[in-house]
């Protein structure tokens, strides 16, 4: 039977030990970029990615001297490039092991970057208005409520300050997981949206997924992931779709799941 309640799972260190475990096995988004990319970036040829494609034209071309917060987005990978490339960088995540990697790139190369260990739906460490833009890549499906972090980036950006966000199509979350299923290229629809792990597995495969220490996750729907943004005061200003470039999931080949918004405070 479906479960009623989260309470009694420690979601946040749950997840937390899951990608300091996948950051000991250097898992593709506990890659370190190069040395070559950070030189790169420090003479102007430089990108950062919040799905497999480059961001559009106009979203964020220049850096420069703009405070940035990357929020759950450790792993050494886009904060030390944004900081080569002249920013002010503080980099945000749940793992430790994760900001390890930051860490480690900016020792390596000599870059100035501040990291933080938390939770992204609780920046309280940050005073008001403290951010020009927020960088936050594909992260939030690890917290079972999102409207918090909406809210949090809100608040700590300055007025006039934006926010790059990317979550999947929740979509994703809806089918059959059994292989079988995936072996005849067919998409079961399953479990209803906003989808949790906790909520939807039985107790069993909710058990060996954490038994596995796999991290647990959360398909939030568009209503919290746009409609969040929007009741936090956000305005939309930018919306764009991206494939999978290996797909996981049958819908993967024949929609776009990646989905990326930008949006502003007033």
């Amino acid at each position: 039977m479906p479960h009623s309640s989260i309470n009694y799972i420690d979601v946040f260190n749950h997840n937390r030990a899951s990608w300091d475990r996948q950051a000991a096995q250097h898992c593709e988004w506990s890659r370190p970029v190069s040395a070559d990319e950070i030189a790169a970036a420090r003479n102007g040829s430089w990108r950062v990615r919040l799905t497999p494609n480059a961001l559009p034209s106009g979203w964020l071309d220049n850096v420069r001297s703009l405070r940035i917060l990357c929020l759950a987005s450790g792993g050494g990978q886009q904060a030390p490039v944004l900081a080569a490339a002249g920013a002010a960088v503080t980099v945000f995540d749940a793992s430790d092991r994760q900001l390890a990697q930051d860490r480690m790139v900016a020792q390596r190369d000599g870059l100035e970057l501040n990291v933080v260990q938390g939770d992204m739906r609780d920046l309280s460490v940050f005073a008001d208005a403290s951010f020009d833009l927020v960088f936050h890549p594909i992260s939030n499906l690890y917290v079972p409520d999102i409207r918090p972090v909406w809210r949090e980036c809100f608040r700590v950006l300055r007025s006039g300050g934006t926010l790059l966000s990317s979550f999947y199509n929740p979509v994703v979350f809806i089918g059959d997981r059994d292989p079988a299923y995936a072996e005849q290229e067919m998409i079961r629809p399953r479990f209803t949206l906003p989808y949790s792990d906790v909520e939807h597995l039985d107790a069993k495969a909710l058990a060996d997924k954490q038994r596995r220490g796999d991290a647990l996750v959360f398909g939030h729907s568009l209503d919290e992931q746009i409609g969040g943004q929007l009741e936090a005061g956000f305005f939309l200003t930018g919306f764009y779709e991206d494939n999978q470039p290996r797909p996981r999931f049958v819908i993967d080949r024949y929609m776009p799941t990646f989905l990326a918004t930008r949006a502003s405070k007033p």
